[in-house]
Formats: structure tokens, C-alpha cells, sequence
């Protein structure tokens, strides 16, 4: 449908969305006639035009969040369904933009605050329900989100500037229009910039100032009094009030954002750009545009900035760089199918962000002599790349169709809960609402075009990669026979990048001799001989190539046989960028390949990275591998073998970004529990077959700690406590060796601690700790139940509820299960004095900061305001629910569940948004440091490749400014921690 300012909703001639059930239909129906009660445009639609209500129905069972804004202000919608939709958004932008003015009283920050989010919560449901209705197009939605941004920061800036000029502190040229020849400049950066935000996006913001604009009172104060005028910015754009919140407001793309204020002289800046800027700095300036402020100083700043951004000559000599670039920004290429469920549709493979990418890479290095390829937005940039013979028409076509077919993606994702996510959901009945909000019947039929869509945008991609590395080098002589060394070999190899060329060119002749199992057949010489030159470009790019290529000679040497693996290689330049992925930033997962070469098996299935590793897929293939095995010792060493290997591929699809860290932990965690589970029925027959069975004894084995809430991590140990049960008038085990009752039960907990933890040839299952069994190290290994229940009622000491918050009962006896179960929610729901839970809880903290100092910043679980501050808030929440009439989780679940469950009632909205960002910060880190080295992470000694890793984590452009974010984020938290204990 064309839009014009006289389209209405009510032009609809039918429903391009179906409803999510009728269930929903329902609810929804009734929802409206409640609504009609007071809205007559609302009543009236239920009594006619079936396919505008047909429509609205649809789209209020898909997304939650229009519904709820609905619910919140009928005459909203009452509005909607009668006036001319264009005008109203537009009017709901003009008034965003004026909200700052004083006509219609006097303006508050408060005030200014609920104008903005009451303005944000119009154009957000206008635009919603018209981009639905496919009255609105993506390009459209965009542009008018972006407008709202504009105004909504702009009027933000202006009430600022006005209020700090009123308060003494600045003396503006013209306080009726307080940004002009104010100097102080706002560029929107990203997608602001380009006009193309997206539905649930925040806003990147860089603030600078022209100090011969002279406005400050005391110059000598400038910095600190614009820094501070930005912390109230960020403050009235973000904080969630009864009113919502206007836009979520980042800075960190600004010069060093760790150590730099958050407003910028011009010349600070420039003297950085020019001396110390990046090549992911000028990608970001691209999109630059002034929105707020003093809009002509910042188009005049942004000129003076275009040598940096845009260099003269054709820059083929940054390539290597944008290469890392590429690394920074999330993009990984990866092999065989991809998954739909899951999908990350911005930054996963065939995303929006390759798109993005293949757009500003022409950019770097064209746009300085051409200057018709310096636009900001994406759509007119491909236009221009195929008129200036960049690219073809075919490529700009396609490119253009996928990039708005899959903003159309994203934006229902985030219309869903209004939440900031670009990930796809992993459930049916979840994806089958995107499905259906896409226009399509089935997720089948929408599946199949997102895979179409993403797979064209990689293969685009790809081509543009492979033409620019033909581009920016040529291999040269390799030769690698004779005994002794061919300089121009050397030379060659020291272009490629290694630093010590005649090591790399000794180790190669090392395969070709033909001295390892992998290389002693003709055929597989050949096919590596074939592979060298590839191998070597590969491992050159990588930033530390010689220990990479050093661990992929330690890895072939382990090998049984090669040629399959080096036939593959060979075809699958993605598996070869993975194997290399591994090798320079991975040491610990190199050395598991080289003394496990099996666990590469697994890699060798197409469909892994597609894969999901949830219980059911995990439990499939251990239960499959583990089924043939005939004996007791046979039984362990598979479990260690299937453990080992799926561990690897959990941890494979955690360093290609297939998985997040969240789902690795959960994943790690569903392993741990089915590999626990065959380990403990193996001992209880063998047990069984030595002593007997013991009359009416059944165990069960409690998971605590990181296993109990779904959040280990690679090389975990876990924490176990085993409670057992027997008829109380047996004494003995009935078997040829009988046993007593406590020799029995030891005896059990005994046999699987060394079925978990003793090293044998194939290695060890998991480290086991079972110093949370009552009394600790002090107490019996297993604890008969009638005794735990006691204990923990009568005898446990506040951390030790603490630690049963997050107590789950992972196999065994079922009735036993649920019995234990039920005393840990007795005990959990027990109302306590929520004056000495606080102090104990701070002592503990306390004590451990004492005992226990963090080495750095990187010490994510000790650092103040870390993992363990984290956790100490959810369980004491936990223990303070009861006595606040706030229901506790039902059963154990990850830290960041449980905040969810247990914050909403207990905890300032805001507190618990900071709180769960820097959970999610720390886990992503957690997970890929734990998973690709063992100790701790110094950025001083950490390979290269692992730092990109990190810095793709934690979502940053490089590890000063994630450091510096670190900080920020755990002051914070340890901030909300202090003051959550102490007000109880």
C-alpha cells in the first residue's frame, strides 16, 4: 500500500498478519471490548470493518508490547483507527521535538521526560502496527524512528543548554535557540546516523565542543561542565520511569572511551583521529551526521574530518586491518547449514552487518577519490557502488532486497517485548510468531526465505573477501624440499606474516618427509602439498602465525591418518579459517585436539554449527555412543570420550558465534547432568553386583553452585552432594560382600568420585567438589536425607541457604528426588530476619574480598561488583523473599532467571537493568576466556586472536575500551550491592 498524509489504517482492504491462536484471538477480543467501554472508535470497530479489526486482533496476539501500550492508553489506539496516520506521528515528533519550550508552563526535567517517553510511546505503536500492516515499509519505519530520535536528543539538548545557561554556568549567544553557535555538537553515530534505526535500538552518541565558541562562564570548567550536561542527557533519554524510557544512549564510540570525559574538545579530537585513530573509527565516521547541538559546527568538525575517514589513494594497505575489523564487529564465517532458530539476524552469518560491512569496505577504500561513495546510508551507497562500477547491478539488487528483507526481521523480533535483541527465537511456538508477523503461514515457508536470504548475503560476502585478498598480495615462492632452507621461500614466508620464517620453513619439510602418520602416504603428501600454499595464506593473516601454525603442526603430528582431513581442507576454506580460529586464539582447545585428534570428528559434520546442543541432542548422541559398551570400565571410558568431545563442540560453537555464552553455559551444564547421570547408574550396578543391593536404599545426587543453576563453563569443576535413604530397620546389603549402611553409601559416593575425577588415558570427566554436603570436608560424603533435612532446618549457616538457592536434584530415586526437592523449598521458604541475612551476607562478601583479593580487572568473578556480588544479590534476594511476601523461583535456574523472577518486586528497575548487563558481560567474557585458555586472561600475554575473541564478547572495538567498561559496569554494581544489603 502507497502512504500518503490521508492513509488511515481503516484503507485496509485486508490482513496481511494472522493471529497467533485463537486462545489469543480471545483474549485479545475481550481486551478490546473492555478498551470499547470507554473508547467509542474502539467499539465501533468491533462492530465492523472485519479487516481492520481482523488486523489489529493479529497484531495485539503477536506482540505483547502493542498490546500492553494499548492496555496502558486506549485513546491511543482510539486515535489510531480514525485519524490520518502520517500526521500523527508527525505531530507526535513535533511535539517531541518541542517539548523543551515553555508555552504551555514552566518545563521541569521531569516534564521534559514524560513529553519525550509519551511522544516515544505514540510513534512507537503508530509505527509498529503501520510497518504490520505493510502500509509502512521498512525504509519508511526507519526514517520516521530515526526523525523521532533526532528530536526527542535535540530537545533533550536544547532544555540543557538553557538550564545550565540559566543556572550561571553557560552563557549562550541566543537562549531562545540554545544550541545555535552554541559550538557544543551531538553526531549520531551507526544507524542513527544513516536514518536507519531500528525499532528497539539504542542510540550511539559523540559529543564534542568548540572551545572559541566561548559559552562556558570558566573555561578552566568546560570539560566538566559538558560532561555533566551529557550524564543529564543520558539520564533523561534512558531511565525507565512509569512512562518507559525514549532511547537507550551509548558513548562509547567517542576517542579512548576508557579514559577520555564524555564531551571533547575539537582539537583533543582531531589531534587523536590524526595520530592515533583506527581503521574501525573511520568505518564508524562514515555514518557520522550532526542531530543535535550546534548542527553547522558539526557539519564543519565532520569536514574536517573527512582526510581520516576517506583517504586520498585507494587504500588496499588497510585491508589486513578491516580484516580485523570484521573480527570486531561479530561477523565469522562459518561452515555447513545454518540454523534458523537461534540466528543472530545482525550479526551471524548473512546478517545485516555483512551487508553493512561489504558497503563500508568499498568506502575505506574508494571513497577518498570518490567522493559519490561517502553516503551515510545503506541502500543509496550499493546504488552508487554499482553506477561507479564497484560492484554489479545484480549484486546491488540482491544486497538491497536481503537488507530490507531482513530489517523487516529485526524489527519484528524487537516489536515482540520492545527488547533489543537481534536473535531469532529457539523455540517453535516463539519463532512461528515471527513467521506470522513476517506475513508468512509457516515457519517452514519462513525459514526457507530467511536461509535464502542469509546464504546470498554470505556468498556476496565471501566474493567481495576473496577479491580483495587476491587484491592486496600475491603468495610467491614456496618451496619446501632439500635439506636446506630456499631464501626466496623465507622471503615469502615473511611477507605472509610469520616471524621466523626458516622455523616455519623447517616444520613444513617436516610433514613432506613424511615423519608423522598423517603425512606417510603418498596421497596424503599431495593433498597437504596441494594445501601449503592456502594453509599458509590462512595461518599468515592470523596475528600471532607462528605459534598457530607451531600448535597445527602439534595437532597433524597427533593425527592417525590425514588425507580425509586434508581432502576436506582443501574444499572447505571455512573449516580452514575455524581449524586456524582455533590454533591463534584457543591454546586450550589446541592442545585438546592434539591429545584427543576424535574430537575433530565431530567438526567434520555439516550440520554443527546449525545444531542447537539442547538436552534432547546431547542426550541422543551420549546415550548412542555410550549404549555399545559391555563392561564397567568400558562404560567410563566412553562416557569420557563422548564427554571430551562434545565439550569441544560446544566450545567450537562458542568461538564462532554460533552460540552465546549463555546457551554455552546451559549446554556445558546439560552435558554435565547426562554424563553425571550414566556415571552414577554404572557404579550403583557395580556396587550392586559386589555388595547387593541394600534393602529399600535409593540415592540421588544434587547438583550445586554453577551445575545447580545452568552456568558452568569449559574445565568446570562441579559441585555434588549425595543423599541416599533406606528402610530403617536394614542394617546390611544383601550381597556376597555385604555392607553397612554407611560403608555402603560412602562406598557409592567414593566409586563415582573416581569415575568422575581419575585420570586414565582418555583423560578426566569433570574435577568433583563436595565441600557444600553439610558440615563441608568435616562431614560424611553422603548424607542420608533424614540428616540433610535436619541440618539445613536446624544447623546451616546463612551461606549455606544462600548456596541451596541455586540446589538442583540432577538424577536418581524419583520419589527420592522430589522428597529432597520439597525440604529444599521448605527451608528456602522459610520468612527470616532480613536485618541479620544482610549482615551476614556482607560479612561473607567481606570476608572474601579479605581472603580472596582479585588479580585485575579481568578476575570477573572477584573483582568488587563482579560475578559474585551478582550472585550474592540473587540469593540474598532469595532468602529475603518470604519475609517480603515476593514468591521464590521454584526451582533452581541461572543468576540472571532468578534476578528476573526475584528483581522485578525486590529492586529499582534500573538497579536490575544494570545488574543483568553486566551479568551478561561477565558471562559472554567468562565463557570464551575459560574456554580458550586456562588461569586467568591478561590481555599482556593473551594471544591475539583471543583478545578479538574477548572484545567480540563483550561487544566492544577494542580491549581498552572494554576494560574501561568493565570498571564502569562493576563500580556500579558493587554500588547497587551495597546499597541493597545495607537499606535491609
Amino acid at each position: 500500500m502507497s502512504v500518503t498524509e490521508t492513509t488511515r489504517f481503516s484503507d485496509l482492504s485486508t490482513s496481511p498478519i494472522r493471529p497467533l491462536s485463537q486462545t489469543e484471538v480471545k483474549s485479545v477480543l475481550s481486551d478490546l471490548k473492555d478498551w470499547g467501554k470507554e473508547q467509542p472508535a474502539i467499539a465501533k470497530l468491533l462492530g465492523g470493518n472485519e479487516p481492520l479489526k481482523d488486523f489489529l486482533v493479529a497484531a495485539f496476539s503477536l506482540s505483547p508490547y502493542l498490546r500492553d501500550t494499548a492496555r496502558i492508553d486506549p485513546g491511543l489506539l482510539a486515535r489510531a483507527l480514525e485519524a490520518p496516520i502520517l500526521p500523527m506521528i508527525e505531530d507526535a515528533i513535533a511535539r517531541a521535538r518541542n517539548a523543551w519550550k515553555t508555552e504551555g508552563g514552566e518545563v521541569t526535567e521531569a516534564v521534559l521526560m514524560t513529553r519525550l517517553r509519551v511522544a516515544k510511546r505514540e510513534v512507537a505503536f503508530l509505527t509498529a502496527l503501520a510497518d504490520l500492516a505493510r502500509i509502512f515499509d521498512a525504509r519508511k519505519t526507519t526514517a520516521l524512528l530515526t526523525d523521532l530520535a533526532e528530536a526527542a536528543t535535540s530537545a533533550a539538548f536544547d532544555y540543557l543548554l538553557l538550564s545550565t545557561h540559566e543556572s550561571g554556568k553557560l552563557k549562550l549567544p541566543d537562549p531562545a535557540h540554545p544550541s545555535e553557535k552554541s559550538g557544543l555538537i551531538v553526531l549520531g553515530m551507526g544507524k542513527l546516523g544513516a536514518a536507519e534505526l531500528n525499532y528497539s535500538s539504542d542510540i550511539d552518541l559523540v559529543v564534542f565542543f568548540d572551545p572559541m565558541a566561548d559559552i562556558a562562564v570558566d573555561p578552566m570548567e568546560a570539560v566538566e561542565t559538558f560532561s555533566r550536561l551529557v550524564r543529564r542527557l543520558i539520564r533523561i533519554m534512558q531511565e525507565r520511569t512509569a512512562d518507559g524510557y525514549v532511547f537507550r544512549t551509548d558513548l562509547r564510540l567517542r576517542p579512548d572511551p576508557g579514559a577520555t570525559p564524555l564531551a571533547i574538545s575539537f582539537d583533543s579530537a582531531m589531534l587523536y583521529y590524526e595520530s592515533r585513530g583506527q581503521n574501525w573509527e573511520r568505518a564508524a565516521f562514515i555514518k557520522a551526521k550532526p542531530i543535535a547541538g550546534d548542527l553547522a559546527a558539526g557539519a564543519a568538525f565532520l569536514k574536517g574530518l573527512t582526510p581520516f575517514v576517506f583517504r586520498k589513494y585507494l587504500d588496499y594497505a588497510a585491508i589486513a586491518d578491516i580484516h580485523s575489523i570484521k573480527r570486531q564487529i561479530h561477523v565469522h564465517k562459518g561452515h555447513g547449514e545454518i540454523a534458523v532458530k537461534g540466528h543472530n539476524v545482525k550479526l551471524g552469518r548473512g546478517g545485516i552487518r555483512e551487508i553493512e560491512f561489504f558497503v563500508q569496505t568499498q568506502q575505506l577504500i574508494a571513497g577518498g577519490r570518490v567522493p559519490a561513495l561517502r553516503l551515510r546510508a545503506t541502500e543509496p551507497m550499493l546504488q552508487e557502488l554499482a553506477k561507479a562500477n564497484w560492484i554489479d547491478k545484480g549484486t546491488a539488487r540482491e544486497l538491497t532486497e536481503a537488507y530490507w528483507f531482513l530489517r523487516d526481521v529485526e524489527h519484528r523480533i524487537q516489536m515482540v517485548r520492545d527488547e533489543q535483541t537481534h536473535l531469532l527465537p529457539e523455540t517453535e511456538a516463539e519463532l512461528k510468531r515471527i513467521a506470522f508477523m513476517m506475513g508468512f503461514e509457516d515457519t517452514a515457508g519462513f525459514s526457507a526465505k530467511l536461509v535464502s536470504v542469509l546464504k546470498t548475503v554470505e556468498r556476496r560476502y565471501a566474493a567481495l573477501f576473496e577479491q580483495e585478498a587476491k587484491l592486496s598480495s600475491e603468495t610467491g615462492n614456496l618451496v619446501f624440499t632439500g635439506q636446506k632452507d630456499d631464501p626466496d621461500t623465507l622471503e615469502t614466508l615473511k611477507r605472509l606474516g610469520f616471524e621466523r620464517p626458516a622455523d616455519i620453513s623447517r616444520t613444513i619439510r617436516t610433514w613432506h618427509y613424511g615423519r608423522y602418520r598423517a603425512t606417510q602416504s603418498v596421497e596424503a603428501r599431495e593433498r597437504l602439498t596441494e594445501l601449503t600454499p592456502q594453509l599458509l595464506r590462512v595461518f599468515g593473516e592470523s596475528k600471532r602465525a607462528d605459534e598457530a601454525l607451531l600448535r597445527f603442526d602439534s595437532f597433524i603430528s597427533g593425527l592417525p591418518a590425514g588425507i580425509q582431513l586434508f581432502s576436506l581442507l582443501g574444499n572447505n576454506p571455512a573449516l580452514l579459517s575455524l581449524i586456524v580460529n582455533i590454533m591463534s586464539s584457543a591454546p586450550r582447545l589446541a592442545e585438546v585436539i592434539a591429545a584427543k585428534p576424535h574430537v575433530f570428528d565431530g567438526m567434520l559434520d555439516p550440520g554443527l554449527l546449525a545444531e542447537l546442543p539442547t538436552r534432547a541432542y546431547l542426550s541422543e548422541r551420549i546415550e548412542g555412543f555410550v549404549s555399545g559398551a559391555r563392561h564397567y570400565e568400558e562404560i567410563l571410558d566412553r562416557l569420557r570420550i563422548i564427554a571430551a568431545e562434545q565439550r569441544f563442540l560446544i566450545g567450537i560453537r562458542l568461538l564462532t558465534g554460533a552460540i552465546t555464552g549463555k546457551q554455552a553455559a546451559r549446554a556445558l551444564t546439560h552435558v554435565a547432568d547426562l554424563i553425571v547421570a550414566a556415571a552414577l547408574k554404572a557404579v550403583l550396578e557395580e556396587i550392586e553386583t559386589a555388595h547387593g543391593k541394600f534393602p529399600g536404599g535409593c540415592v540421588v545426587l544434587v547438583g550445586m553452585g554453577k551445575l545447580g543453576s545452568f552456568e558452568l563453563t569449559a574445565g568446570s569443576d562441579i559441585d555434588l552432594i549425595l543423599l541416599y535413604d533406606h528402610d530403617s530397620d536394614a542394617f546390611e546389603s544383601d550381597g556376597p560382600k555385604p555392607l553397612d549402611n554407611m560403608k555402603y553409601f560412602t562406598r557409592i559416593t567414593q566409586r563415582l568420585i573416581a569415575a568422575l575425577s581419575a585420570p586414565t588415558a582418555e583423560g578426566v570427566l569433570y574435577e568433583v567438589d563436595m565441600r557444600l554436603r553439610p558440615s563441608g570436608n568435616k562431614g560424611p560424603v553422603a548424607t542420608r536425607i533424614t540428616s540433610f533435612a535436619k541440618y539445613q532446618t536446624e544447623e546451616a549457616w546463612t551461606w549455606e541457604h544462600m548456596a541451596l538457592t541455586r540446589a538442583r536434584v540432577l538424577c536418581g530415586d524419583e520419589s527420592l528426588m522430589k522428597e529432597a526437592d520439597d525440604i529444599f523449598r521448605a527451608v528456602l521458604r522459610r520468612k527470616r530476619e532480613p536485618a541479620k541475612i544482610a549482615k551476614d551476607v556482607a560479612e561473607m562478601r567481606s570476608l572474601i574480598d579479605q581472603e580472596k583479593p582479585p588479580k585485575d580487572v579481568w578476575d570477573l568473578k572477584l573483582i568488587p561488583g563482579g560475578l559474585i556480588d551478582i550472585e550474592f544479590i540473587a540469593q540474598f534476594l532469595a532468602l529475603l523473599a518470604p519475609a517480603r511476601g515476593v514468591p521464590q523461583p521454584k526451582r533452581a535456574m541461572p543468576t540472571g532467571e532468578a534476578l528476573a523472577v526475584l528483581g522485578g518486586a525486590m529492586m529499582d528497575p534500573n538497579d536490575l537493568e544494570t545488574v543483568q548487563k553486566a551479568l551478561s558481560l561477565y558471562t559472554e567474557i567468562s565463557q570464551i576466556v575459560r574456554l580458550c585458555v586456562d588461569g586467568g586472561f591478561d590481555p599482556k600475554e593473551a594471544p591475539a586472536g583471543l583478545i578479538d575473541l574477548v572484545c567480540r564478547a563483550g561487544d566492544s572495538p577494542d580491549i581498552r575500551a572494554l576494560e574501561a567498561d568493565l570498571k564502569q559496569r562493576a563500580k556500579a554494581v558493587r554500588k547497587i550491592f551495597q546499597a541493597l544489603v545495607a537499606k535491609s
